[in-house]
């Protein structure tokens, strides 16, 4: 049996093949090694994966995590997965190379993830040779879900969103300066709590200021990302990710200002990952 693994900062999707056939698909919770230990992915895979097929008959484990961008923290993960697939050949490699190989397969293009944080790179149809570093919720994550939910928080404290929209907002979720602050400082997983309300903006897009608020974060994205790379405008731009996909009507309209293409939009790699792997096979 092959198993495929994306796992971003919110979910890991997993996909159980067999003879290239899909025989079961699976969720747990994301595995972005900043943010758990092995012991957390240990617990996770004996709860959740491991009543639901047999994990001694992988022989091979094809895992793409957010997080995973270098040897210290892609072992974190790896020495998880190595005691639950005792019998597989465990491959690590980092959620942007998952998308690239997704979204292009063999070809070279432009790839971006767009879901609670977000990444870019130019992929030559082999290994990534371009990538503006993606510097996490605090410091980038430009055109995210995590972005456009502390851009959001950010105007309902400081009384900038306007006062119709920010009722809305209070009555939605009832939520204080305290427990805001509690959820984003003491808290584990703050850019997971920051995502979240993105999809108040997705159900309320029609509001001016909320679709002003998303184009901006999106124009942030073209300007401090895919504009750093060389031809950005001779290859389309293609995305995965629930940020990207739900937004998509937005996200073309403000490429389009870039003068960049869009090229395919999917809400997850997982599709695209199963037939770059089962057509190497």
């Amino acid at each position: 049996m092959l198993v495929i693994a994306d796992s971003g900062a919110t979910k890991t999707d997993w996909s159980i093949l067999q003879d290239g056939k899909i025989i079961n698909q699976l969720q747990t919770i994301g595995f972005n090694p900043f943010f758990v230990q092995s012991s957390d992915i240990k617990y996770s895979l004996e709860k959740e994966l491991y009543p639901f097929f047999d994990n001694t008959a992988v022989s091979s484990v094809y895992f793409y995590g957010a997080g995973c961008s270098t040897e210290n923290k892609g072992n974190i993960v790896f020495n998880a997965l190595e005691d639950f697939f005792s019998n597989a050949q465990i491959n690590i490699y980092h959620d942007l190379l998952g998308a690239a190989r997704a979204l292009c397969g063999t070809s070279p293009g432009i790839a971006c993830i767009l879901g609670t944080g977000s990444n870019s790179c130019f992929y030559d149809g082999k290994v990534i040779t371009e990538n503006v570093t993606s510097l996490g919720y605090l410091f980038g994550d430009d055109g995210s879900g995590a972005q456009i939910g502390k851009r959001m928080i950010e105007s309902f404290l400081k009384e900038t969103m306007p006062d119709d929209i920010a009722e809305v907002f209070k009555n939605t979720y009832q939520i204080t300066l305290e427990n805001i602050l509690d959820s984003v400082y003491k808290k584990p997983f703050p850019n997971r709590y920051l995502a979240s309300f993105a999809r108040f903006a997705c159900n309320h897009i029609n509001n001016t200021y909320i679709n002003v608020l998303v184009r901006n974060c999106f124009s942030d994205f073209f300007s401090v990302q895919l504009t750093k790379y060389n031809g950005y405008k001779e290859y389309p731009a293609n995305f995965t990710g629930s940020i990207a996909f739900y937004f998509s009507d937005i996200l073309k309209e403000v490429a389009q200002t870039f003068g960049i293409q869009t090229g395919i939009i999917t809400q997850n790699p997982m599709e695209g990952l199963i037939k770059y792997h089962t057509a190497l096979t």
